[in-house]
């Protein structure tokens, strides 16, 4: 899978007062009638109980100038109790941070969890979502961050 190129997301969900985010790749879209999005998390992942309890999470969409907020939730640390890594945030209808620097987000009620081998598959109804930075996207290809290069030429 590592030649498919992915865009870069955090995601990061809240259950009481404690805030997780995990750096993910295995994002989709799966529906457009009701808006949906399904999201994969390796049941060993901190994350993982702490979506299950949460009932809500948020895509948060990285560009190409945050590649250490990337590297920053790829390492696996105990949900923090109000606080999410010392990064800016504000909570969305469901109550799932926002990181306030992303390029886009996408929040979402969990509808459903599905067992997928070693992870599990939450599939979430969208609740909320925007574009807030018209920056190119924080790309990740053969075991390395990359940019988004200019488009092909039709002809």
């Amino acid at each position: 899978m590592g030649r498919f190129p992915t865009g870069v997301t955090v995601i990061t969900a809240a259950a009481g007062d404690l805030l997780h985010g995990m750096t993910a790749n295995a994002v989709t879209s799966l529906s457009l009638d009701p808006p949906m999005v399904l999201i994969c998390v390796d049941k060993s992942a901190q994350a993982h109980e702490l979506l299950r309890d949460a009932g809500s999470f948020a895509v948060n969409i990285l560009g190409e100038h945050q590649e250490h907020v990337s590297r920053l939730f790829a390492v696996s640390e105990e949900p923090e109790p109000g606080r999410l890594r010392g990064l800016e945030f504000t909570f969305g209808r469901t109550g799932a941070p926002i990181l306030a620097d992303c390029i886009a987000y996408v929040e979402c009620r969990v509808r459903d969890v599905a067992a997928g081998g070693d992870h599990s598959i939450f599939m979430g109804e969208v609740v909320d979502l925007a574009v807030v930075d018209d920056v190119p996207p924080l790309v990740f290809h053969r075991g390395q961050y990359r940019r988004v290069a200019d488009p092909i030429d039709p002809a």
